[in-house]
């Protein structure tokens, strides 16, 4: 099993595809890649204003908030409320989407992955001690959204990553925090 910390410090900040906002890229699968050729991306980003999400053709999405009292997010024609209790929500990149801010801007985490080339879970963890978080064989990210996390003698602060390479079995961390974890299936 193969750990590489991302630190917060070092994330991409990049602007919206569709230029409406800015997103702090995580991490992308090649390394090398763009918005319109990566295999998966997992990225943070802040929703200040109403407004459309830009369209990703072939791209299945999954969305969860991490700070502000949430959105209600249109998905052709279909809405959902979303807010940092909400479970995370899987998407078609591909439809047109918009979003309603419910009472100021949010920050949320978005997992991208190309539909037919990689596929993701994503769930939340609240972490209060210490906690064996399950593995998967290919690659997890673990991002700390709020609080401190320890891994091994790591500490790990809000926007820092675990990424994870052939591993499997449990991941022991402690602290107090809200994770998330990424999944990604590699056909």
């Amino acid at each position: 099993m193969q750990v590489d910390i991302l630190r917060a410090a070092g994330h991409r900040r990049m602007r919206w595809k569709n230029g409406k906002g800015e997103t702090v890229e995580i991490a992308i699968h090649p390394e090398a890649a763009g918005t319109d050729d990566f295999t998966w991306r997992i990225s943070t980003a802040t929703v200040a204003e109403d407004g459309p999400f830009s369209v990703f053709p072939g791209i299945d999405r999954n969305l969860s908030i991490l700070t502000g009292k949430g959105m209600v997010l249109d998905v052709a024609g279909s809405e959902t409320r979303l807010d940092a209790s909400s479970p995370p929500y899987a998407f078609p990149g591909d439809q047109p989407t918009k979003a309603r801010l419910i009472d100021g801007k949010v920050t949320d985490l978005n997992v991208m992955t190309r539909r037919g080339a990689a596929s993701a879970q994503v769930t939340r963890h609240t972490l209060d001690g210490p906690l064996d978080l399950p593995l998967q064989t290919g690659r997890a990210l673990v991002l700390v959204a709020h609080g401190r996390a320890s891994w091994g003698t790591e500490t790990l602060g809000p926007g820092d990553c675990l990424d994870i390479a052939g591993g499997t079995g449990l991941l022991k961390l402690s602290g107090q925090a809200v994770l998330y974890r990424v999944l990604l299936d590699l056909p």
